[in-house]
Parts: structure tokens; sequence; C-alpha cells
């Protein structure tokens, strides 16, 4: 399938995506006040598969399922589910030794990183691509790193993780083009909700009144972040190119900063905001300038 930029209901599936992400942050940060990290991604990511059943089971019984035979859903959801908790885990664990600010940046190194892989794949990347991507990434900067940038341990986690983030982009690309959006959704989320909360009943303690507390926040995190969120992230790649997929997705630190200034009442300074900018100026030229071409 030839994948574009210009796709209008996928480029705002992309951007709902996108704000729903950003504002989970603010969600996450809630939540993890009384549950630790894997615990609230395993019960998410679980709650936002359960979501998908309904539908799921819906469009079967409808025939109106869209599902290609040409490949084995089950390898490609565990394979999806296990890049998803491991980018999720690492940043994570990164995000333990350095500031939160420094980890959305160098997470953001996804919007390089996706192209890159591109090319080694074959894919075709334009000068255009590379060019939106380079200018997101410097709005990226300047949102997110308001002092000197020096390495800390963390920081090569995170950089890690934001390749298993581009890996994943990738990913989804290769396999909504042989596999129906839903069960692939539900499947990689079931697989990763899984494995965090394997990874959350050897590091973590888990009570039901500390998920109970965290109830609101595990519903927005659950059904929206990942229900919806991610679902149409897979919906929107079967007709956007990764490369520029990646470049809407990685303004979700635009909205987290939003987020956080409206809910949680937190400052944005002037170079926060020419960095969102900045981040948008670099999607207006691949698509406004790109289309013209």
């Amino acid at each position: 399938m030839q994948k574009g930029v210009y796709n209008r209901s996928a480029i705002i599936m992309l951007w709902i995506t996108s704000a729903i992400w950003g504002f989970a942050f603010v969600a996450q940060r809630a939540g993890m006040e009384f549950i630790g990290p894997f615990t609230f991604n395993g019960i998410r990511f679980l709650l936002g598969s359960a979501s998908l059943l309904p539908l799921i089971l819906w469009q079967k019984y409808k025939q109106k399922s869209q599902a290609k035979k040409s490949g084995n859903i089950v390898v490609g959801s565990l394979l999806a589910g296990t890049v998803l908790f491991i980018g999720a885990s690492l940043q994570q664990a990164g995000m333990v030794y350095t500031e939160a600010g420094k980890a959305g940046f160098i997470t953001g190194f996804y919007v390089i990183l996706v192209p890159l892989i591109g090319v080694f794949i074959g894919q075709h990347i334009t000068k255009l691509l590379w060019t939106g991507a380079v200018i997101a990434l410097a709005g990226l900067y300047l949102l997110t790193i308001n002092g000197p940038f020096t390495l800390q341990k963390g920081d090569i986690l995170i950089l890690v993780s934001a390749l298993f983030w581009a890996a994943h982009v990738q990913l989804i690309n290769k396999l909504v083009d042989t596999h129906a959006a839903l069960p692939l959704s539900a499947m990689q989320f079931a697989v990763c909700g899984i494995l965090s909360l394997a990874t959350a009943g050897m590091f973590e303690k888990i009570t039901l009144e500390s998920i109970f507390q965290a109830a609101i926040p595990l519903l927005y995190g659950g059904l929206l972040s990942v229900g919806i969120a991610y679902t149409l992230q897979v919906v929107a790649q079967q007709h956007v190119h990764p490369a520029y997929a990646s470049i809407i997705l990685s303004f979700e630190t635009v909205f987290a900063v939003v987020g956080g200034f409206l809910i949680l009442h937190e400052m944005m300074s002037l170079r926060n905001l020419a960095g969102c900018l900045l981040m948008l100026a670099g999607i207006v030229i691949v698509q406004v300038w790109g289309s013209k071409r």
C-alpha cells in the first residue's frame, strides 16, 4: 500500500491521538500517586484491550470486518505488544534518573529514528520529511530543555526506549497491511498489559484500595489513551507515511505542556511557546508545502 501525508481523515486521527496522549501525562502523574508505574500501565492496557472487545464482536456479527488473511495476527500482536512494553518500561526506568523535560526531548528523537529505520528497510524518505522532522525536534528541544543539556545515566535508557517507540511505529506500519485494526490493537494491548502486571508483581505492591484511588486516571489511561488513541494510531497508519505520522505524534509533548498549564497550573515560558510554534512549523512545512508541490 502506498502511503502519503495528505489523507485528511487519517491525519485528524493522528492529531486526536497526539492530544489524548499528551493529556494522558497529567492522568499518569495523578494515578502514580497511588500505584506504581508498571501497575498503572498493566491495568490501563488491559482495560484498553477489554474496551475493544464489544466493537470486535459487533464488527464480526455485522460481517463488516475488513480483516485480511495474509498473516499470523497472534505473532504480530505478540511482537507489537512486546515492543510497546519494552519502550514504556525503559522510558519509565530512565525517568528515575533524569529530568522529565529531558526525558520528553530524548523520547522525541523517534521523529528522526522512524525515517532512519525507514531508510534501512527500503522506504522512500523525502527531503521534505527530513526537514519537517528536524524542525520538529528543534522545537521539542526548546519546549522541554530549559537549562544546559548534559547526559545522565537515565538518558541512555530513554534513548533506547525512543528506538523502541520508533520500531513500534514502523512495525504497526507493516502489520496494518495484513491485519484488521481492532483485533490487532486489542491483542497488542493485552500482551503489553500482561507483561506490565507481571513486572509489577515482582517490583511493586498492588492493593485494591490503591487501585480504586487511582480509578479516574486509570479510566482515562485505559479507555482514552489506550482503547481510543492507540487504535486510532493503528487505523491512521494504514494511510499515512510512518515518518510523517511520527512528526504529528511527537506533538503529544505540546499537549502535555498545555495540559500541565490548564489542569496543574504549571507555567509556560516564551521559550516553551517558541518550541510549540517550531514543532507546528515542522508539521505545516510537510503538510502544506508538500501538498502544493
